[in-house]
């Protein structure tokens, strides 16, 4: 995970300023806990994908990832924890891959707004199909108590995020169109990011991906 992986830099980063000994001990205590989080987030995937959230099991968690039903209990307290960390993995790795993607764009010199918003949505796409075992599990909504929130909240981030870039350097509040466009590209994104994830293949895939940012394009402008 995104969290655990700063956990265990910063851990080697504490052996390199003079801890010495104590220092690589908190560095393999970082990474046995990293493997067994991944451990039980691997295993929770499958299962959800399996029997569906509702029905998934945590004896069955435990079996498939070989770790502790205590462990499991300590790092997420339960089925729900372990769905809220997939669904933040998901997430912070679509926002990530986004975000590089712009960051990018803007330093091999392209400033207009459009160009830098499809360069995002590119990237953020293309996770879902990378990620689509996961993407596929958040397609039909299930999940504990709040998801739903969870997601709208999610939803509206993006909704802001895009809303900021597609104004480029502009200082004044986004008015009513600006903001209204901003949710309709950001809902196609959302959307074609379900058929990307049930894409058959990955030429499938790449043909959705180049079609919803040529419709984008045309949206955009």
């Amino acid at each position: 995970m995104r969290t655990s992986k700063a956990r265990q830099a910063n851990g080697a980063g504490e052996g390199g300023n003079g801890n010495g000994g104590e220092g690589a001990t908190g560095g393999r205590q970082w990474a046995r806990a990293d493997a067994t989080r991944q451990s039980l987030l691997t295993a929770a995937l499958e299962v959800f994908a399996d029997r569906g959230y509702a029905d998934a099991g945590i004896a069955e968690i435990v079996e498939r990832s070989g770790i502790s039903v205590g462990s499991l209990y300590h790092h997420y307290g339960g089925k729900a924890g372990l769905y809220v960390a997939l669904w933040e993995d998901l997430s912070g790795e679509q926002e990530g891959a986004a975000a590089q993607a712009v960051s990018a764009a803007r330093k091999d010199g392209e400033s207009d707004p459009i160009a830098l918003f499809i360069a995002g949505a590119r990237a953020y796409l293309l996770v879902c199909w990378e990620r689509r075992d996961a993407a596929r599990l958040f397609l039909d909504g299930e999940g504990p108590s709040g998801s739903s929130l969870m997601r709208r909240s999610r939803a509206q981030h993006w909704i802001a995020q895009n809303t900021k870039l597609l104004r480029g350097s502009a200082g004044d509040p986004a008015g009513r169109p600006e903001q209204v466009l901003s949710l309709v590209l950001t809902t196609v994104i959302g959307e074609a990011g379900r058929e990307i994830a049930t894409a058959e293949s990955q030429t499938e895939a790449t043909e959705i991906i180049e079609e919803v940012c040529r419709i984008l394009i045309r949206l955009a402008h």
